[in-house]
């Protein structure tokens, strides 16, 4: 075992006599240690219920022959750090994360790990340090928030900014909607960042079936992750680790999952980061391949009327996998955290759509096409994405007049300020990865344009990127961001550009020969910030393109 590399032999009696300390006896320590990383807090609502999950990840291990032995890990609420500084800090603690979990994991070699996430980079953090470390892992998220009062959630309090701004809601009606659309603990009830990746987590195969779906507060959240640390054993007896399970298939897998479930257009940067550490490529040419031959086949918050406890009492992911291995566009062999394969899964459960509004067959699908698309032009060579599903009929073909900010908060303050006409196009540059830096979320302005009533009028276009909770014409991850030098940092106030989501095409209508005059006269600015964590991540991150990671 691994940790005999810290409990075997007369030399390590110093190492001994510290675990000693802890209160752990010899027998204990001839166990196998599982690390339990536990990123609960008191400031993340998903986050702060996770102590009871992690109480019985530990009985379970114990049940199943094992010491377990816990240790923290941050975690970034991106609602609690949208529109302000914060933010800029939201999207490298995905880094911090895989890299703490890596550091406790090699430093106490541990000989496997049960890792107990929930909200936005913690999940893609955590996957990353799993297949990293390459040792017997699973991973139990902390479920979904219920959805609020009359079916609200956190989008509709960021919507409802906006409509109170226009005069469509009363600050008292605000006030009600700010204290019943989170109504308990979990991440956010839509499909959104937190809830995508959870749901992708149990697509792979690196957490059991039941992860993206099973409420926060219920009984059966406790006994999945009891059940996860039984897992962890068997998997460890088995010798079975994360690279085992994620193979090329099981990669085809996670984003045809991801296209017909409509799911958060920042699984386009974490699927990438996730699979690089098992020497995996998944460039967006794949996304936009899979998601061209996937129909979507759920409507979720922020796209559609329903939350995640829906998509759970309507038969869950296994239900939505299910359907499409029937259609053969799910790899049934690949293995799993159950020690089994996908097929041998879904026959055990045996799973059925039980609400066809929440999910819908592949002879019925909400679209022919995934919720992702990939489009490309002279404003984007290299690539850029947009949540289709949640695009209005009316949006997926546009042509406006540019409105230019270099910033996210000069463009929350035009459009509260009714500065934004129909048919223009808000361009926010210089939020990228190493523009921002930190590639901020852009889920004021898209909610704000939404509550001033120009959602099916206005399209957002951004080198930063989108919470998940985002609907209507937003295109993020534009690429090369502004600060390397990319086109979007040539627009002008008053330029014209062309949406054509269904041919995947987004151009700046300016003649060549100014564009490259343009070019000519632009200068590299510093990064925003006096932060040393931030500098050093601009100088090292790279294109949303190739999913924000860190060069080596």
């Amino acid at each position: 075992m691994r940790s005999k590399n810290m409990t075997g032999g007369p030399g390590r009696a110093p190492h001994r006599s510290l675990l000693h300390a802890l209160g752990l006896t010899r027998s204990e320590m001839e166990r196998p240690l599982v690390g339990i990383a536990n990123a609960a807090n008191e400031v993340v609502p998903g986050h702060r219920d996770l102590d009871r999950l992690a109480e019985a990840a530990k009985a379970g291990v114990r049940a199943a022959g094992g010491t377990p032995l816990e240790f923290p890990a941050i975690a970034v609420c991106d609602g609690l750090a949208m529109n302000h500084e914060g933010m800029r800090f939201s999207l490298p603690s995905r880094e911090n994360i895989a890299d703490s979990v890596e550091i406790m994991a090699t430093a106490h070699p541990f000989d496997a790990l049960v890792l107990i996430p929930n909200c936005d980079k913690s999940v893609p953090g955590m996957l990353m340090a799993m297949l990293r470390l390459n040792i017997p892992a699973i991973l139990v998220s902390g479920g979904p928030m219920l959805a609020g009062k009359g079916g609200t959630d956190l989008v509709s309090v960021f919507e409802a900014v906006g409509k109170v701004r226009r005069g469509e809601m009363s600050q008292e009606e605000l006030a009600e909607l700010e204290q019943t659309a989170c109504p308990g603990c979990g991440s956010c009830s839509g499909m959104f960042t937190a809830n995508s990746m959870n749901c992708l987590s149990e697509t792979i195969g690196l957490a059991l079936p039941g992860n993206g779906t099973i409420p926060a507060p219920t009984a059966e959240r406790v006994r999945l992750a009891h059940t996860a640390g039984e897992r962890v054993m068997d998997l460890l007896a088995k010798g079975i680790a994360p690279r085992d399970i994620v193979t090329p298939k099981a990669v085809a897998n996670a984003v045809t999952m991801d296209m017909a479930l409509g799911c958060s257009t920042n699984t386009v940067l974490h699927l990438p980061a996730i699979f690089r550490e098992a020497g995996l490529d998944l460039s967006l040419d794949i996304f936009d391949e899979i998601s061209r031959a996937t129909p979507n086949l759920c409507r979720l918050s922020p796209a559609g009327p329903h939350h995640l406890e829906d998509l759970h009492r309507a038969g869950g992911i296994p239900a939505v996998m299910d359907e499409l291995r029937r259609d053969g566009r799910i790899e049934g062999e690949c293995l799993t955290a159950t020690g089994r394969t996908v097929a041998e899964n879904l026959d055990a459960l045996q799973p059925a759509i039980l609400d066809p509004e929440v999910i819908r067959t592949v002879a019925e699908p909400y679209a022919p096409q995934g919720g992702i698309a990939v489009l490309r032009g002279n404003l984007a060579p290299d690539g850029c994405v947009v949540k289709q599903s949640a695009v209005g009929e009316e949006m997926l073909v546009s042509q406006g007049e540019a409105r230019v900010f270099d910033g996210e908060e000069e463009a929350n303050q035009a459009i509260l300020a009714g500065e934004i006409q129909p048919g223009q196009v808000v361009v926010i540059r210089y939020e990228g990865p190493k523009g921002g830096p930190g590639m901020r979320e852009m889920l004021s302005p898209t909610a704000n344009i939404a509550g001033m009533g120009l959602g099916s009028q206005v399209s957002l276009i951004t080198d930063g990127r989108f919470s998940g909770g985002t609907r209507g014409a937003a295109i993020g991850h534009v690429s090369p961001e502004a600060a390397a030098g990319g086109p979007i940092g040539l627009i002008k106030d008053g330029d014209t550009i062309q949406v054509n989501i269904p041919e995947r095409r987004l151009e700046l209508l300016v003649d060549e020969d100014e564009l490259a005059r343009r070019k000519a006269e632009w200068t590299p600015r510093e990064p925003k910030t006096g932060s040393r964590q931030l500098k050093r991540y601009a100088a090292q991150v790279s294109s949303a393109a190739q999913g924000a990671v860190l060069s080596d």
